[in-house]
């Protein structure tokens, strides 16, 4: 009798978390879709974000790329392309930020808190709006590359594989941005975040091998988190890459898994941990 009492509680129970858990994706999308209606409004913006990072690519491929001779050899175009799809994992944080801040002055996520919706859906629904905006990037960004003569030498498998650490690292830093945007107090202290991002960029193994960097700045290039995914994809499209003999360099692609997933561990319940105490 008691047994089976405890299997029907259990079943309750698992049935109630299924029910939250697919009212909090159906809030989520409802979120998704105010934001994509929101950047529908402003196409403009949303279209820059699209192009620019194949000015990046035409300014140093085309214009210093001739300049630059890879230690291990190869086309430096071929290197060039994983690192800038990766920097591009890291451009417009910023704007994402900046909706989260905005919202919050204008008292939106007060709206949001006042109605039965799961906290989680708040800023899920905002990391899935942004994570749909980086797909349609990237895919921009991958025809660009194939256009100016970019090639995968690998199989279609491991050029999925490469595809998917990218959307990874966006996922995961996407949850740094909604974090501080939670925790920051006005538009204009995302200038600091923003000043932070070309720094970061480039001590990292996006532009050039860090074996041509002094010995202390090389290291740090290499445990960048940008350098892992760099490195991991370069390996799945099979594009020439820098062959360090260090630990880091030898498990990049377990690194490009690491490094993201360690972020969203810290920074995904955090974001949903300052939602729930805004204004309190």
């Amino acid at each position: 009798m008691r047994s089976a009492l405890h299997t029907t509680e259990s079943t309750a129970e698992r049935d109630s978390l299924m029910s939250r858990f697919g009212w909090a994706l159906a809030d989520a999308w409802t979120i998704t879709r105010r934001d994509l209606q929101h950047w529908r409004l402003q196409p403009a913006t949303v279209m820059i974000g699209w192009f620019f990072p194949i000015m990046i690519v035409l300014m140093f491929g085309a214009l210093f790329g001739g300049a630059i001779t890879l230690p291990q050899g190869g086309g430096y175009f071929e290197f060039l392309m994983p690192g800038i799809f990766t920097l591009t994992m890291f451009f417009g944080l910023e704007t994402t930020m900046t909706a989260v801040i905005t919202d919050a002055a204008r008292g939106v996520t007060d709206r949001f808190r006042s109605m039965p919706m799961s906290a989680s859906a708040v800023v899920l629904g905002r990391c899935m709006a942004d994570m749909l905006n980086s797909l349609v990037g990237l895919a921009i960004l991958l025809i660009a590359g194939l256009l100016l003569g970019w090639r995968w030498h690998g199989s279609l498998g491991a050029a999925l594989a490469a595809v998917g650490l990218l959307l990874l690292l966006r996922f995961a830093l996407l949850w740094v941005s909604i974090y501080i945007g939670l925790i920051a107090k006005t538009p204009e202290s995302v200038v600091s975040v923003q000043i932070l991002v070309w720094p970061v960029g480039f001590l990292s193994n996006v532009f050039v091998d860090p074996a041509t960097m002094p010995a202390w700045l090389g290291t740090i290039a290499q445990w960048n988190p940008l350098s892992a995914t760099a490195s991991a994809i370069r390996q799945l499209f099979m594009n020439p890459g820098w062959q360090g003999s260090s630990w880091i360099a030898e498990n990049a692609v377990l690194m490009a898994l690491v490094w993201p997933l360690l972020l969203i561990a810290i920074f995904l319940p955090l974001s949903v941990r300052q939602y729930r105490r805004l204004n309190r």
